[in-house]
């Protein structure tokens, strides 16, 4: 059952993830976009600590995990974002649906294999720019796309309490971007299109030790680093004259010639350590850091005079808490209670002001019944990123995620043919 439903979903999957507009943030008018990947919805309700030796279900950030599986797991999340936007002058809301992940993973003894395909990135912002002099000019800015990655990793169990793995990810995707800049009440306008295809490939290694404390506790550990990258941006830019209505439906007048170029945008390295303590199947309370030299930088079809990129950095807190998971008599003994709190700095600045992002994370691991070890598991988010500082816009945000981990065992030797 679980191999039918894999690959219906890994065909709707490569459908909507190119089509799904994942964000209405101002700020993805920057760099590649926002970054939208944060872990699986397990660890997400965490604050994005992932920490222990799980055997059902995938750390998508850590190969080395992949060499812990017991059985053949598929997973997928999403989330419903409501995000409340607010300036010094105006507030404005916006809900997206998007589709997280979907990722396989495979058991193979000592080793372990996983692959899957990530809605890494996102850009959807409408801005609008409207000066009080009506022979000033106006500007209406709008951008869609976004970054994907199909990955490929493995994982080996060197000893029972220490495992390393690496992973190789394939970026790809499409960003186009508009600008009008026109008159009021004159009915002629000039538009600027920008599309930018991406490509390039990572690497991404892991490791990850655990050890008893005494016969209850035991300390946990993981190492993540993203070696430095670049990704290929193929740029188109045509710039047109054009007649418009009151609904700014456009109508083509005169196009000049479409210029062309190619830009490496700079991916540099990405470290991260979680460390954890807890009494397995029981509780585990951890902490995870993250540190990048600098973040990504501008393409050429979205760069600012005002913006910035300086050292990306997050620290979060976060654990689980399982009243008894063997228990026959009540379910709610065997809910997992997960939560976190987290403080990311994006490494974005935008007119001299840090675009930092912080919040509290609460979710829900519930087992399927009838199923051997499968679950849904919910998340919840609520938090605030950027300021509204200097003509800046603050992001007030609602998210709720739910994921699957199915399991089955896949790879069993006959005992009878």
């Amino acid at each position: 059952m679980i191999k039918k439903i894999i690959v219906s979903v890994c065909l709707l999957l490569s459908l909507v993830s190119f089509a799904q507009e994942g964000t209405a943030s101002p700020y993805s008018y920057y760099g590649i976009g926002d970054i939208r990947f944060k872990g699986t919805v397990e660890s997400r309700s965490m604050a994005g600590v992932a920490v222990e030796q799980d055997s059902i279900h995938i750390n998508l950030e850590n190969p080395a995990s992949f060499a812990h599986l017991k059985l053949t797991t598929f997973t997928i999340g999403g989330t419903l974002n409501t995000v409340k936007l607010q300036s010094d002058s105006k507030t404005e809301s916006a809900k997206r649906t998007t589709l997280d992940y979907l990722a396989v993973g495979l058991p193979l003894g000592k080793w372990g294999v996983g692959f899957g395909l990530i809605p890494y990135s996102s850009v959807g912002y409408k801005i609008e720019s409207i000066s009080e002099d009506v022979n000033s000019n106006n500007r209406r800015y709008s951008g869609t796309g976004g970054v994907n990655k199909a990955f490929l990793g493995i994982g080996y169990k060197v000893t029972p309490k220490f495992s390393v793995g690496a992973d190789v990810h394939y970026n790809f995707g499409k960003i186009e971007t508009n600008s009008l800049e026109f008159i009021t009440e004159v009915p002629v306008g000039t538009r600027e299109m920008n599309t930018s295809t991406l490509s390039g490939v990572n690497f991404n290694i892991g490791a990850m030790y655990q050890t008893n404390i005494n016969k209850k506790l035991t300390l946990y550990s993981g190492l993540n680093y993203t070696i430095e990258n670049t990704l290929k941006s193929e740029n188109t830019r045509n710039i047109s004259t054009v007649i418009y209505n009151s609904g700014f439906n456009l109508s083509v007048v005169d196009v000049l010639e479409e210029q062309s170029s190619n830009v490496d945008l700079l991916f540099p390295g990405k470290f991260s350590l979680s460390a954890g303590i807890g009494e397995s199947k029981k509780w585990l309370v951890g902490g995870k850091i993250a540190y990048q030299k600098t973040a990504a930088q501008a393409n050429a079809y979205n760069d600012a005079g005002n913006v910035g990129y300086g050292k990306y950095g997050s620290v979060s807190l976060g654990g689980y808490y399982i009243p008894n998971y063997n228990s026959f008599s009540s379910y709610t003994k065997r809910i997992v209670y997960r939560g976190g709190l987290k403080y990311e700095k994006t490494g974005l600045v935008v007119n001299s002001e840090s675009i930092n992002d912080m919040g509290f994370t609460l979710g829900l691991g519930l087992p399927i019944t009838g199923t051997y070890a499968s679950n849904v598991n919910i998340g919840f988010e609520l938090g605030k990123r950027g300021t509204t500082n200097a003509g800046l816009v603050q992001e007030n945000y609602a998210k709720i995620s739910v994921g699957f981990s199915l399991n089955d065992k896949w790879f069993q030797q006959r005992k009878f043919d």
